[in-house]
């Protein structure tokens, strides 16, 4: 297990969530594609529930509970076919970070740090990490910056590598990338708007139908 998993790992995933990633998705995992093996639920509620003899896991939606879980520490994605809305015994899931090399990023797990407003993610790495979690679209801009510093500084006490503060950045952009309602977006002024599907007319081409559209035909 890599530092990126062990990173996702540490953060906010109850105890469950982290014996599933750790015991029964990332064993068999695929080295090169990430990919686990095919999931079986029998097996996955047999491990979840242990020696407790209340067997408190005892459906399948409830082993998709704790994947949404992992999905959302960007610990595991799924193929575009499925959801958890539905079963996925059977199916697979990729674990991105499984894959990933964190060797040229050694130097960032070192420091550890409280964020303040000077703080930018590492590019190379925010690179990496977008694109094994399939994210088509990772532009940021200063707003994206600003708005993770602002949530961050209200919270003092949160030090984290600056491998961890990358990853993290990387995680709320996806988090805005898959979040209902999202569209494109394109500035006007200071503001960003919804960019509507349609043809926008240029100021000529606007200036024409203005000039032509008050003009009534000869009467004969």
């Amino acid at each position: 297990m890599n530092d990126a998993e062990l990173t996702a790992l540490s953060g906010p995933l109850s105890n469950d969530a982290r014996v599933l990633y750790c015991l029964g998705l990332r064993p068999g995992a695929d080295k090169q594609t990430g990919k686990t093996a095919p999931l079986d639920y029998r097996a996955l509620l047999t491990l979840l529930n242990a020696d407790d003899k209340s067997s408190p896991y005892q459906r399948g939606r409830q082993i998709n509970s704790l994947l949404k879980i992992l999905h959302g520490a960007g610990l595991i994605s799924l193929l575009p076919a499925n959801d958890f809305e539905h079963s996925l015994n059977g199916e697979v899931v990729i674990l991105p970070l499984s894959v990933m090399n964190t060797t040229p990023f050694e130097k960032l797990h070192r420091q550890h740090i409280a964020i303040d407003t000077s703080w930018r993610p590492d590019d190379a790495l925010y690179d990496e990490i977008t694109g094994l979690l399939g994210l088509i679209d990772n532009t940021y801009d200063e707003q994206d910056v600003g708005e993770f510093i602002a949530y961050w500084l209200g919270r003092p006490d949160a030090v984290f590598s600056l491998f961890q503060w990358t990853q993290k950045f990387a995680y709320s952009i996806r988090k805005k990338r898959l979040a209902s309602g999202y569209a494109a977006v394109k500035r006007v002024g200071s503001q960003q708007v919804k960019v509507e599907a349609g043809v926008e007319a240029d100021d000529n081409a606007r200036k024409l139908v203005e000039k032509y559209a008050n003009k009534k035909p000869k009467t004969p």
